[in-house]
């Protein structure tokens, strides 16, 4: 080469250089392993409280002609998941009611005994003493429905007309 295009070769390869150094460094700038990064940790948390609600329908043994009589009638339960829990029948609030032997109320006073079961074999008494004639349970999150068996017995002389009686349902968790 002469010297005149040493002259001009120089130039160019100094501009080439000069990219290569430019491009280098921007590589070198927006590269990741270069990058700082730190970490840190928190708690989260949250409280599952217990809870639970209850209806009740209605029991209507119909027209008692000294025959017995059944019928039934249910409680919905809905309790959180895994929550304990025990429904009780009060004796209701008829004149000499018990939990055994509850009474509904009609004409002048007069009753008509009946009694509430927790199995259709009308052999386990639906009370409101808790560990002995309650009905247990475990709640699932979603609504449980419980029957309860209702027995008018036979042979009651009973005056005509209409009787009626209030229970109370208590739901204990």
């Amino acid at each position: 080469m002469t010297k005149h295009t040493r002259r001009q070769a120089h130039p160019r390869a100094m501009m080439i250089a000069l990219i290569g150094v430019s491009f280098t460094g921007a590589m070198s700038v927006a590269s990741p392993a270069d990058a700082a990064t730190t970490t840190t940790t928190f708690p989260v948390s949250a409280t599952v409280q217990a809870a639970c609600s209850m209806s009740a329908s209605n029991i209507a043994f119909g027209t008692y002609t000294g025959a017995t009589l059944t019928a039934t009638g249910s409680l919905s339960v809905t309790c959180t998941n895994s929550t304990s829990f025990t429904v009780g029948l009060s004796a209701g609030t008829g004149n000499g009611a018990t939990t055994t032997t509850r009474n509904m109320m009609g004409p002048g006073a007069a009753t008509l005994s009946y009694q509430m079961f927790r199995d259709a074999g009308y052999s386990a008494n639906w009370g409101n003493t808790i560990g002995t004639d309650t009905y247990p349970g475990v709640g699932t999150g979603s609504g449980q429905i419980l029957t309860i068996y209702g027995r008018v017995p036979a042979g009651q002389g009973s005056t005509p007309g209409a009787y009626s009686d209030t229970i109370t349902a208590t739901l204990t968790y």
